[in-house]
């Protein structure tokens, strides 16, 4: 059972790092990037054999406020990864070569920008709605005290900060033009240094973890509102 819990630890971790990544395509070769997309969507298939659990329990039980906004969350990601399946094949000229697609080229690409921001920010507010769980194993496997007020503290003041930063740069990198396709394409900075695309990312995914968090505890407490 330990082992179970560990390798879906490893594979949620190897995903937000694949994310992470492709995030940065103007850093890398188009290589490079076709192959971490493909790693990514291997990972995907990996986290909902181990998760199949969850499909089995769709039918059961009540649909509380959070619970119905887990789904709406975990559905909209799994359609959002189809997308970019189905995109990255059409766009592929190195992995899916060999597959010979003629065509679809450019609503692979439109396509291809939706799904690559509505994903990233459907995947940060899914593992903010298990974030509680994350910190409990952080805490655990650091062998500190969980109920400490000042370390509590501490993180939740970090975590607003981060969460302010990261909405700004959500505003500032233009997300919700590219989400709904207000812009045919693209700007890619190549200028920016590499250390601070990704520090400004994770800030963005801070962001969304923390709406994550707090929405799904919101409604948690609030289960008849």
């Amino acid at each position: 059972m330990k082992s179970k819990a560990t390798l879906k630890i490893v594979i949620d971790l190897a995903m937000t790092a694949a994310l992470l990544f492709l995030m940065g395509y103007q850093f890398w070769s188009d290589t490079a990037h076709e192959w971490a997309g493909a790693g990514m969507f291997v990972l995907f298939i990996a986290h909902h054999i181990l998760n199949r659990g969850w499909y089995k329990a769709l039918f059961k039980g009540k649909y509380t406020p959070a619970r119905c906004f887990q789904l709406a969350v975990s559905l909209l990601l799994l359609l959002t990864m189809l997308g970019l399946m189905v995109s990255g094949i059409l766009l592929s000229r190195h992995v899916f070569d060999f597959l010979n697609i003629s065509g679809g080229t450019a609503f692979g690409r439109l396509l291809h920008i939706v799904c690559v921001h509505w994903g990233f920010v459907l995947m940060a507010l899914h593992l903010g709605l298990h974030w509680s769980m994350v910190m409990s194993r952080i805490w655990k496997a650091a062998h500190a005290k969980e109920n400490s007020r000042a370390r509590r503290t501490a993180f939740r003041i970090a975590g607003a900060l981060i969460a302010v930063w990261g909405f700004y740069q959500f505003i500032h990198r233009n997300f919700l033009t590219y989400m709904f396709l207000q812009a045919h394409f693209v700007f890619l900075n190549y200028e920016e240094p590499i250390f601070l695309f990704y520090l400004n990312y994770l800030a963005m995914m801070g962001f969304f973890i923390f709406i994550g968090h707090y929405v799904s505890g919101f409604l948690k407490r609030n289960k008849k509102a």
